[in-house]
């Protein structure tokens, strides 16, 4: 939140200005398409090269080389750095702020992109970088390597918080008592509530304010007292109403995976994935079951997201036994079993009926009903799951390795199908690395296999 009036006190102040740009980057750990290093400078170096189109000489320059596999392979972070410090270094480039949200939400590479921050920092006085982050030391220590640096802690600065929470509170009531026709009574009884216990966070107010508004106005002085004032309090008690609800198994299922997948789905593809939601094919009664976990997950369109980072937290550490009763890794292999029958059943010959082989992929568009609606999740990732499911050093599991039989089966007559599913999806650089990754996880069990046989 601090980060987005900053931005957009920023881009006022460009636009007042018209000779400075603002571009910045919202890491997310729970998607993997923005929680790398690469990601990050990927998107700042498009913003850049939007809002000053003259920079994309620099871009063009690598790409004209080695063409858009470049910015996806290994290679990728070696050549964004390159062209960014180019980008930083160019007598044209305006004043710029660089502006990146959640550092502790990078994933993939944070030593490289913090030690790319701190070096970058004082390159140039035209560029000003804005970055943000949970106070973990190991980032506060590369970051110290920075030249000019100014640290706002907001710890230190509490009474800060407290106001813009309050003002948020005040916000979230008055909205409150217009949908719900609140007497002054009630209204002052919620404010009063929210501000004794919020301890200062904006998520907990939201959340108990977004139950609220599913409660009518009779039932609110009951309901205000079942709320815990802290965050991850309020978390237990929503796990517990999720155990005593009828549908408690569907919401565990449905939250073990949203929890697994490497980037956020939407609902065709969680259908596809969960078993449970196989007959459920009502898209009302999807978001119905959605609702069910609210305090934990939420919809924007028809994908599905975590409402904050510590909301998937604290699944996987307080609540791990409810959510994974039988291990992460039995939810792996089950999704991984689930892709590979979806894809067998899915993918065919010319899938999106272009009867023209050679068709540049970038002129292709998805037709309305589009065949992969519901399997471009598991086109892209089956290959991952397999290999998070560790079925080398599990029991119940092994079977898939050493009889190869579903695996074998796909690779022999869905490998090409496949592979033209990945060019639609425009992921082939993914099929590379999935295709790699396989065959390691292969070499390891065959070589186990070896061993075992020697004793």
């Amino acid at each position: 939140m601090l980060l987005c009036g900053i931005i957009n006190e920023l881009q006022k102040k460009a636009s007042a200005a018209r000779a400075a740009c603002v571009s910045y980057f919202f890491c997310q750990a729970t998607d993997s398409r923005i929680n790398s290093a690469t990601a990050v400078l990927r998107g700042l170096l498009y913003l850049l090269v939007s809002q000053q189109p003259a920079l994309i000489s620099h871009v063009r320059k690598k790409h004209d080389h080695a063409g858009k596999s470049m910015f996806e392979d290994a290679n990728a972070w070696v050549a964004l750095t390159e062209i960014f410090v180019d980008v930083l270094c160019d007598p044209s480039l305006s004043t710029t702020y660089l502006v990146v949200d959640a550092l502790d939400e990078c994933v993939t590479n944070l030593p490289k992109l913090l030690a790319f921050v701190a070096k970058q920092s004082s390159a140039s006085s035209r560029v000003k970088w804005i970055v943000s982050s949970r106070n973990w030391p190991d980032i506060e220590e590369q970051l110290e390597q920075a030249g000019h640096k100014v640290r706002l802690s907001l710890e230190l600065n509490a009474a800060s918080v407290s106001a813009a929470v309050n003002v948020f509170i005040k916000q979230k009531v008055s909205q409150l008592a217009q949908q719900k026709k609140y007497d002054k009574q009630t209204q002052d009884a919620v404010f009063e509530h929210l501000t004794s216990n919020a301890n200062d966070t904006f998520l907990w107010v939201a959340l108990v304010c977004q139950d609220l508004q599913a409660t009518a106005k009779r039932n609110v002085f009951k309901k205000l007292d079942t709320f815990p004032p802290r965050l991850d309090a309020l978390y237990k008690q929503m796990m517990q109403q999720i155990r005593k609800s009828d549908d408690a198994k569907l919401c565990q299922q449905l939250l073990a995976v949203v929890v697994l997948v490497y980037r956020p789905i939407t609902l065709q593809e969680l259908v596809a994935l969960a078993e449970q939601l196989e007959d459920v094919a009502n898209k009302s009664e999807l978001q119905e079951i959605i609702g069910l976990c609210g305090s934990f997950l939420t919809l924007q369109g028809d994908t599905i997201y975590f409402v904050h980072q510590s909301a998937k937290d604290f699944l996987l550490a307080t609540a791990l036994n409810d959510v994974f009763p039988g291990g992460t890794e039995e939810v792996h292999y089950a999704i991984f079993s689930k892709s590979l029958a979806n894809l067998s059943r899915t993918l065919r010959r010319d899938l999106y009926s272009l009867k023209a082989p050679g068709s540049p992929v970038k002129n292709v568009q998805a037709p309305q009903l589009d065949p992969l609606a519901a399997s471009r999740y598991s086109c892209l990732y089956w290959i991952d799951h397999l290999c998070d499911s560790n079925p080398q050093f599990s029991a119940t599991y092994s079977g898939c390795l050493q009889n190869n039989d579903d695996v074998d089966n796909f690779l022999r007559e869905k490998y090409l199908y496949w592979l033209e599913a990945l060019s639609l999806c425009r992921s082939m650089p993914k099929g590379v690395l999935s295709m790699a990754k396989l065959q390691s996880l292969f070499q390891v069990r065959q070589r186990d296999v070896r061993c075992a046989g020697c004793l």
